[in-house]
Parts: structure tokens; C-alpha cells; sequence
């Protein structure tokens, strides 16, 4: 058991040189973890808080930064910021990232509004922006189908086609379940999993006018994991 500090919120294993990244909204917003035994390799400042990450398998990772409306290029060697690339033109507050590896092009998933930037992942330059739903949390790249899968809190779930490395357009929108803002992919079945539950009303304002936001408890038992496929 490895202690992390910094109030984790996300987790990537790089298959490069088998470290796992945990993020953190607070410093060090990265911690590195030597796989293989568990130790901390190092710690590293972003410059903003992280959401998603994905790697290149060749030694960089790229990390949407949520506070900074940005994402960051990381050098895994040296542990080092080398990028970054501002998104606040096209959209603000990424959430969500996902990585077409072979032809270098990055899915930046947006709040504010909904909307999936596309970028450059060599130059950061914004090929196309698509509309997508509210609250994404989660977004995967299928290098099988040339799909992008986002995940958004209203229950919906964006099927994104890559039709070639500059040209893309939104093949579907599949109702999913509120609340269901992260998935993965079962890349043997070529799957969606979307993780969703159920949520009691929100607490009320305090006296002294605090509270009253965010959710609410988790109904017990009420956790699903939704299976999507053709």
C-alpha cells in the first residue's frame, strides 16, 4: 500500500514504463508509482487541477486540466510539463480525454457547453468542435471501430466517428441513465461500460446559508453498470 497525498480523484497506468499516474485537484496534482513495487517515483505540479489522461505508449502523456481550460503534454522520462495547450477558445472546464494514437489526434470532452474539442495532439491546434451532452466525465477512443464514446451526467452517451484524421461528425446519441458520467471500454467485445447509480436530493442550506450543494447520498444498492454495444 502506497500513501498519496493531495485529494486523489482520477488513476492511468502507462504501459510505457509500467508506472501508474494518480491525480489529484490539489498538490501535487500527480503522483508517480513504480508499478512493479509499489514505490513513489516523484510527484509532479501541472499547473492546474486534472481530469483525464491518456499516453501515447511512447513516453508522453497529455492530461485536460479542468481549472485551466488546457491540456498538458507531460515527458514521463523527466517528469515534465513540455505543453500545454489552451482550449478556452473553443470551450471551457475539459473533463474528459480521449487518444486516437496513430494518427496523433486528442478528444478533449467540455462542460461549458457541452462540446468535444478536437485537437492537434503534435501542435494543439483545434481541428473541429461537436456538440455532446451535459456533465461529461468520461470519453474513450475505440482504435477498432475509429469511434469516440463520451459519458455525460444527463444520461446520455455521444458516439463520436473519426471518418478520417481531419474529418469527424456525431454518429449517435444513445440514452444511457443520469448520473452515468464514466465508462470504459471492453476493447475484446468492443463494449461500452457506463457506471451509473441512483442519488437522494441534495443536502439543505445550513443557517448560516452554507450547504445545499452537490448531490446527494447514494441510494443503497442502486449502483449499475450499463453494458452498450451494437
Amino acid at each position: 500500500m502506497t500513501d498519496v497525498q493531495g485529494n486523489p480523484d482520477g488513476i492511468m497506468f502507462d504501459p510505457f514504463n509500467e508506472r501508474v499516474w494518480v491525480f489529484s485537484h490539489s498538490a501535487p496534482h500527480a503522483t508517480v508509482i513504480d508499478g512493479k513495487d509499489g514505490s513513489i517515483v516523484g510527484t509532479l505540479d501541472l499547473g492546474g487541477a486534472p481530469e483525464q489522461a491518456v499516453s501515447d505508449g511512447s513516453g508522453r502523456i497529455f492530461v485536460d486540466l479542468e481549472d485551466k481550460n488546457s491540456v498538458a503534454v507531460v515527458d514521463t522520462k523527466t517528469l515534465q510539463v513540455t505543453k500545454t495547450y489552451d482550449i478556452s477558445e473553443a470551450a471551457k472546464t475539459p473533463a474528459a480525454l480521449a487518444f486516437d494514437v496513430k494518427n496523433h489526434v486528442l478528444f478533449v470532452g467540455c462542460r461549458n457547453p457541452g462540446t468535444m474539442v478536437v485537437l492537434n495532439a503534435e501542435t494543439g491546434k483545434v481541428l473541429t468542435t461537436l456538440p455532446i451532452g451535459t456533465g461529461v466525465d468520461g470519453a474513450v477512443f475505440n482504435p477498432a471501430t475509429s469511434e469516440v464514446f463520451s459519458s455525460q451526467g444527463d444520461g446520455t452517451l455521444t458516439v463520436i466517428k473519426e471518418k478520417t484524421s481531419s474529418s469527424f461528425e456525431v454518429e449517435q446519441t444513445v440514452k444511457t441513465q443520469t448520473s452515468g458520467k464514466t465508462l470504459t471500454l471492453d476493447s475484446k467485445t468492443n463494449r461500452i461500460l457506463v457506471i451509473a447509480a441512483e442519488f437522494g436530493p441534495a443536502p439543505a442550506p445550513g443557517a448560516d446559508g452554507r450547504g445545499g450543494r452537490g448531490r446527494g447520498p447514494m441510494i443503497p444498492d442502486s449502483l449499475s453498470i450499463l453494458v452498450l454495444g451494437k
